[in-house]
């Protein structure tokens, strides 16, 4: 006679493993590790600063005008 099982344990048990395979295939899908995260943030920030440094300011205004009209 073959071996007796609790089908309830074995849902239980198949539905634990199918959400673990879920979880490995999200980790390889979606998953960096804190180091790349943190490299990341680092070059967004140099990268903005880098920005900053390059950025022109718009030019000033001939003759005092301030508002652009004439006398």
């Amino acid at each position: 006679m073959g071996k007796v099982i609790n089908l309830r344990t074995r849902r239980k048990q198949q539905a634990r493993e199918d959400k673990a395979a879920l979880a490995a295939q999200n980790r390889l899908r979606f998953g960096r590790s804190a180091a790349e995260r943190d490299r990341d943030e680092q070059q967004r920030a140099q990268d903005e600063r880098r920005m900053a440094q390059l950025r022109r300011e718009p030019a000033a205004p001939a003759d005092g005008d301030t508002n652009g009209e004439g006398t």
